[in-house]
């Protein structure tokens, strides 16, 4: 199922119209209509609405997860929220992936240096 699907569904559920569901969103109902049909995606703030609105998680949302409650609560989040990456004790314990692929030690180092790089530059 994909996420235009997944909202539609999410919305029919709980028995809203597109109006009152944009509405509640923020959003016009052309947009919402365009994202339950797929013919547009939504950014990263219109899918966190989504979520909240729905009670689901993101993940659920672009069906990473087929678990739509998957949604840390606030002691976790506090926790993921204050994860310092450079800490050699995380880097053991966590595996951090891109694309599906797991980052050796090496190029997790080589990424916080990156990104440190870049924020000396702004």
């Amino acid at each position: 199922m994909n996420s235009g699907e997944r909202i539609a569904q999410l919305r029919d559920e709980r028995g809203w119209t597109q109006e009152q569901t944009s509405a509640k969103l923020g959003i016009s109902r052309a947009a919402l209509s365009h994202y339950e049909k797929n013919r547009r995606e939504p950014d990263a703030e219109t899918l966190s609405k989504f979520a909240d609105l729905f009670e689901v998680s993101v993940d659920y949302l672009v069906g990473r997860t087929s678990n739509p409650k998957g949604i840390l609560d606030d002691e976790v989040r506090e926790f993921v929220d204050q994860l310092e990456l450079s800490d050699e004790e995380l880097m053991e314990r966590f595996s951090l992936t891109i694309d599906g692929q797991a980052l050796t030690p090496e190029e997790s180092r080589r990424f916080i240096a990156f990104i440190r790089a870049e924020r000396m530059m702004n």
